[in-house]
């Protein structure tokens, strides 16, 4: 019922993930990340919000991603009803997807990310989700949010679109989490918070707050 991108950047040790819906909410559903672990999309039929925790605990353990989700989805009998993706800060990411999602379903890992959906019009959208985020300009979030349009413009959730997200850890940063949770067109609407957020007042504010890599960060 969803697709979703997670991809690093190099160029800033940032993480980032970015997923769409057909339904209500899908930044709370779907994306987590921490920038002591990576970033997890949790989703499918049947998604279990407790994958994507327990995906990004493991990854903080150290486990890669492959070994992440084989953990939690080998102890888990209702798996053929989900889907997850992962991406630690170092490493290739991984996926899986359980047999009962409604097809069109499935994964496609990148060098710095993957792709994965389900419920699509067909398997091509993951491609050219890929495709957008490798070849977008802009910055990292806005590559992402590009990754999101070109789903969208190759079919994407069979139901259409209703909820939108973008999730971005970094540890110089506080994170940007941007959530539409309901629009007629959440894409467009997740652009203009993008960059509402991105400038002004709050985006000033939002520099100056604790980050990982200074926690005791102030105003002044």
């Amino acid at each position: 019922m969803t697709f979703s991108i997670l991809a690093r950047d190099p160029k800033s040790d940032a993480i980032g993930g970015a997923a769409a819906t057909g339904s209500l909410c899908v930044g709370g559903w779907v994306l987590r990340g921490d920038p002591r672990a990576g970033m997890s999309a949790s989703q499918g039929a049947a998604p279990s919000t407790f994958w994507g925790d327990d995906v990004l605990a493991a990854l903080q353990g150290g486990e890669s991603a492959a070994d992440a989700i084989g953990a939690v989805t080998g102890a888990d009998a209702g798996r053929d009803q989900r889907q997850v993706s992962a991406l630690g800060l170092r490493g290739p990411g991984a996926a899986f997807t359980g047999k009962e999602n409604t097809p069109a379903a499935g994964s496609i890992l990148m060098e710095n990310g993957v792709v994965a959906g389900n419920m699509l019009t067909n398997v091509g959208v993951l491609n050219e989700m890929a495709a957008r985020f490798e070849t977008a300009s802009g910055t990292f979030s806005q590559r992402l949010i590009a990754s999101l349009f070109a789903a969208q413009d190759a079919g994407g959730d069979m139901r259409g679109l209703q909820s939108a997200a973008l999730l971005i850890v970094s540890p110089e940063h506080a994170p940007i989490t941007l959530r539409v949770d309901y629009h007629e067109t959440p894409l467009a609407a997740l652009v203009a918070l993008y960059d509402r957020a991105l400038s002004g007042d709050y985006a000033d504010w939002s520099r100056r707050v604790p980050c990982l890599s200074d926690p005791q960060r102030t105003l002044d």
